[in-house]
């Protein structure tokens, strides 16, 4: 029976964030954003590993960070590029999981995910070999700008959607489709798996589970995180 492992990219700086201080470290409601992150895999039943993988030359990682885990170890293999990263980590693993065993990617910037994110991507891909990410249909209308900020064109929101994390792949699968096209610098696994002729699925997400980006969307996150517990 396949098993479910999450691989958590954590080599970035997130430089828009506007910190000397790595994003992922950065405190929301008492804790660092990939603490949070790391207690929501835990706490679910179904995850049997947790793999952060980060930078060799990260002087911020805090071992406190696993305090009262079971599950998660940290590995320093991270890249230049998240999909370096993951495929780095997807390498480092290949002795500790099976090829159909289900692969979870998740943002280490995303601590809103909760159980039942979790349970509606594994329940709706599990059965599945095309595997498939957490997404948000489009609300707004997008525009399309020039050099100098001018609209030059509007594009219909439908049927476009905003991807989200984690993205859900077998292990044999995102291995292959990373390592075949690497050199084209996907932006995430599901294009690497779209341009191995896969059409992952795509399955509801959630406002809350938004990634930390910019200053501001930690008081976003924040609120949104707090409105669920009351």
């Amino acid at each position: 029976m396949s098993q479910y492992h999450v691989l958590i990219p954590s080599a970035g700086r997130g430089t828009r964030m506007q910190s000397t201080l790595p994003k992922q470290y950065l405190s929301l409601l008492g804790e660092p954003l990939l603490r949070h992150v790391i207690q929501r895999f835990e706490s679910c039943e179904q995850i049997v590993s947790i793999t952060i993988v980060i930078a060799e030359d990260d002087l911020d990682w805090q071992p406190s960070l696993l305090n009262g885990c079971q599950k998660t170890q940290v590995i320093s293999c991270g890249g230049a590029t998240r999909a370096e990263s993951v495929l780095n980590g997807l390498k480092a693993l290949r002795d500790r999981v099976q090829p159909a065993d289900w692969m979870l990617v998740h943002d280490a910037a995303r601590p809103g995910i909760d159980q039942k994110m979790l349970q509606r991507l594994m329940d709706a891909v599990g059965t599945s070999d095309t595997g498939g990410i957490l997404a948000l249909p489009l609300a707004d209308t997008l525009k399309r700008a020039d050099h100098q900020g001018g609209i030059t064109e509007t594009i219909p929101r439908e049927h476009l959607w905003q991807a989200q994390t984690p993205q859900m792949f077998r292990y044999v699968d995102l291995h292959n489709a990373l390592h075949t096209y690497l050199s084209r610098h996907p932006t995430d696994e599901a294009q690497a798996m779209e341009w191995m002729g896969k059409q992952p699925q795509l399955v509801l997400g959630s406002l809350k589970n938004m990634k930390v980006t910019y200053p501001d969307d930690l008081q976003m996150v924040a609120a949104l995180m707090q409105s669920t517990l009351k």
